[in-house]
């Protein structure tokens, strides 16, 4: 690669973030609905939306620059094939998930002063709105529909009899366990209105004889016991080191001897570099909660070592499928 190229790939990265500012805005404003089923003209839309014209057609244009509308004759319509994905009517959308992007937007604005100041812990975690907390659950739910049935195919559920899934949120994993495995029962455990989105999940899936619902805090209250396998879905990279620590203890106490854990998430390698993915949402951590980060295998290792549990061993190393599991083990 030469000077000019090696220059224009620095100056690319600086002005990303244009494509993704329209898109986020994009699903903010809902200009996707009224382009669903029938060609409009910016001016049919701006009126849709009580948006500004020009503003509309700009973003409109923009759009379709990137890919997700064609235009023709002055209308704009979603490019065929992407209705599913950008329609809020849709199972398969992923509005929720660029909604929670949108979210997240403010805090990265900040990460300059974080950096040269460091992150005002005031001690409690972030409390997200009503809004907020299931434009999150959506998003996570949007993920893990495609994520789930290829993690849970990892896992060696068949010998199992009672899972508990730890900050289960919509209970898609859950949901995936169960329709792999005939004769597991669950149980998901997280916040109050969480459980009511998760209990919708799994009403839709009439799996409701199968699963009970324990409403909690997994930083404050002990875990219901008796089970044999634990998940821990996408969890650990939200808490510090200790708080792992802590939880992987109250995981511990709710398992029975021989039991396992499996924990889903990021495992980064030694020098906290690859996957790229994971050292880019370390930094989402650094900037969204008051200890999170991203852990290597030995890090976790470390941790449940620390918590009482042995043989810990790497399941899966890729993204934020990379699995890890240990046992609880037997009583002598």
């Amino acid at each position: 690669m030469g000077e000019r190229e090696e220059m224009m790939a620095i100056l690319q990265k600086a002005h990303a973030f244009w494509e993704t500012r329209i898109l986020l805005s994009s699903a903010e404003l809902n200009i996707f609905s009224p382009l669903l089923d029938k060609p409009k003209t910016a001016a049919q839309v701006a009126r849709e939306l009580s948006s500004n014209e020009r503003g509309t057609e700009a973003l409109l244009n923009a759009l379709t620059a990137i890919g997700l509308l064609v235009k023709e004759k002055s209308k704009f319509l979603v490019k065929p094939g992407f209705e599913k994905f950008l329609s809020s009517s849709s199972s398969e959308t992923v509005l929720p998930l660029i909604l929670h992007m949108a979210d997240l937007w403010k805090s990265w604005s900040n990460l300059t002063d974080i950096v040269l100041k460091g992150k005002e812990d005031s001690g409690k975690r972030r409390q997200r709105d009503e809004a907020s907390l299931k434009s999150f659950i959506g998003a996570m739910h949007a993920i893990g529909s495609m994520m789930a049935p290829n993690v849970v195919s990892m896992l060696d559920l068949a010998s199992h009899k009672n899972l508990i899934d730890v900050g289960g949120g919509s209970g898609v994993y859950t949901i995936a366990a169960l329709k792999a495995a005939a004769r597991i029962r669950a149980t998901i455990f997280d916040l109050p209105p969480v459980i009511e989105l998760a209990r919708q999940k799994v009403v839709e899936e009439n799996l409701t004889d199968r699963v009970t619902f324990v409403k909690g805090d997994f930083y404050k209250d002990t875990l219901p016991g008796g089970h044999d396998f634990a998940l821990v879905s996408a969890i650990i990279h939200q808490n510090s080191p200790q708080q792992n620590v802590e939880l992987f203890r109250k995981i511990f106490d709710a398992l029975v001897p021989g039991g396992t854990i499996a924990i889903r998430d990021y495992v980064m390698t030694d020098e906290h570099t690859q996957p790229p993915q994971g050292a880019f949402f370390a930094v989402n951590m650094l900037l969204n909660t008051p200890g999170g980060g991203t852990y290597s295998f030995e890090e976790i290792k470390k941790a449940l070592e620390e918590a009482g549990f042995k043989k810990a061993k790497l399941l899966h190393e890729g993204e934020m499928d990379s699995l890890v599991a240990a046992e609880k083990p037997k009583a002598t």
